[in-house]
């Protein structure tokens, strides 16, 4: 408020005192008016500066001595024990306003001290949910420039470099000519420009960007609307802008960083085992084929007919498991890029059951398998050609993981709208720990020693959950796996009236 109106408001608010102590004279004895011109003093004290409210006070016992303390009208004091009123009410008079002028201080600052928290409350959540360090710098500056009523505009450094090119806001509020300005705040790591000792001719106050590590930029702030420099309050206000800026930039980029590594370590770990899977799995029937390719060309005259027939079958069947393995590979690898269409069309579980059943008739010499499909199953909605591929998989998984000569079931069942196939066996089950883990690619179980490149199950997955189903996996009441599939059930087309 300007010293003339807070002038103003002392000299109304003695007149007003005045005339009411005036008013009373005749009938409130001088010391009960002394209380009027009191209450004048706190009304200053609260709403004009320390020193208006102490030369009211000083006013106010001069106004009561001429208007309320006979002789009236004259500053001569006939009873001398009016002094001790006089001194008394001056000190009460300069108290009330010393208090007055520092409660109101106090709520001021209190006030300004909300007005902080709330101002870097807004600033931490706003950086926490920013992951990407250009954004967050724009949502600083934006608050920012709400709480301080100005331009604000943030500029991020490349290695060192500050380009005014890389800034937060679609228009350059500041001059281009400081841009070396603002390339000098970031090198020095200083504040400086408009209202500062170094480099006060820009036409912006400056601050850098300083994280724990390095200085990641410059924020530019303007004056206000009426050209006026921040005050030291505000200055500070604005480091802790930008120091809480550089952080969440740091952060952001340390969050960047270590998800380059996970990313880069899961790689490395996938490139590990499907090299070690592929090698192993293609070095053996690789030297199955050239070891039998070898001796029939050397001593084809030499063999039975009968050992002749044997090296030609390994040779067929370890041609067909590297065909197999590749074809896998190929598979999760269309699975993961999108590239799998789905025909799908309503087909009777029992044909897809029979089909990959027929498929694995060699392999499934000596085992026991009993099918359960009840005759009311409706129709599976699906590509049958990969749900056929299913079976396979998890037929196969139960034949590599099971003694000789154990049993494997097959059940299927309605569970509300869902179709349910479950593929049992009377192996050593799962270990605890690994159901859901059998999924994963390249995922071999605890059982190392035998072989495969850990990618039947996965494509199971890849195939049950592009047929929005789901497969999970449990150990068995009294011995074994169970590998249970749950797939929506499609459209059941309304049979035609004969």
């Amino acid at each position: 408020m300007a010293a003339w109106r807070e002038g103003a408001i002392a000299l109304a608010a003695l007149t007003g005192c005045t005339l009411i102590s005036l008013a009373f004279r005749s009938r409130l004895a001088p010391t009960n008016l002394a209380m009027v011109y009191l209450l004048g003093v706190v009304g200053v004290a609260m709403l004009c500066s320390r020193q208006i409210a102490v030369a009211a006070s000083f006013l106010s016992v001069a106004a009561f001595d001429f208007f309320c303390v006979p002789p009236y009208l004259t500053f001569v004091v006939e009873d001398t024990e009016y002094l001790v009123t006089f001194a008394g009410m001056l000190v009460v008079a300069l108290v009330i306003s010393t208090q007055t002028d520092r409660i109101r201080k106090h709520a001021l600052q209190a006030e300004e001290r909300e007005a902080r928290t709330q101002a870097l409350y807004r600033l931490s959540r706003s950086l926490a949910g920013e992951t990407r360090v250009f954004e967050a710098a724009r949502a600083a500056a934006g608050i920012a420039q709400e709480v301080f009523g100005t331009q604000v505009v943030i500029f991020l450094s490349d290695d060192g470099k500050l380009s005014f090119r890389r800034r937060t806001s679609d228009q350059l509020p500041v001059p281009s000519a400081e841009e070396p300005t603002a390339q000098w705040v970031l090198d020095r790591g200083q504040k400086a420009g408009k209202g500062m000792p170094d480099l006060p001719a820009a036409s912006a106050f400056y601050l850098p960007l300083r994280g724990t590590r390095e200085t990641f930029g410059v924020m530019a702030v303007l004056p206000d609307s009426l050209g006026r420099v921040f005050s030291d309050e505000q200055q500070s206000l604005l480091e802790v802008f930008a120091n809480q800026t550089a952080l969440a930039i740091e952060r952001t980029i340390s969050h960047k960083t270590a998800e380059d590594t996970r990313l880069t370590m899961e790689t490395e770990q996938m490139r590990s085992s499907l090299l070690s899977a592929v090698s192993h799995d293609l070095r053996t029937p690789l030297s199955t084929i050239t070891g039998a390719a070898s001796t029939l060309r050397a001593h084809w005259e030499k063999l039975a007919v009968e050992t002749r027939q044997d090296l030609l079958e390994s040779i067929s069947e370890e041609a067909e498991r590297l065909s197999r393995l590749v074809g896998n590979l190929l598979d999760m690898t269309r699975f993961e890029s999108g590239g799998v269409k789905l025909r799908r069309d309503l087909y009777p579980l029992e044909e897809i059951v029979g089909a990959a059943l027929q498929r694995l008739e060699k392999k499934l010499e000596g085992r026991s398998v009993t099918t359960v499909l009840p005759e009311d199953l409706p129709p599976v909605y699906g590509d049958d050609v990969l749900l056929g591929q299913v079976v396979v998989n998890l037929v196969e998984n139960s034949l590599k993981y099971t003694p000789a000569g154990t049993s494997i079931e097959l059940a299927a069942e309605t569970a509300g709208d869902d179709l349910v196939l479950e593929v049992r066996d009377r192996g050593p089950g799962l270990v605890p720990g690994e159901e859901q883990r059998v999924f994963e690619k390249f995922y071999r179980g605890a059982s190392k020693s035998i072989g495969g490149a850990g990618l039947g199950l996965a494509i199971c997955r890849a195939i049950v959950q592009a047929h929005q189903g789901e497969i999970a996996a449990y150990n068995r009441p009294g011995g074994g796996a169970v590998f249970r599939i749950r797939l929506p059930l499609g459209p059941i087309p309304r049979k035609v009236p004969a």
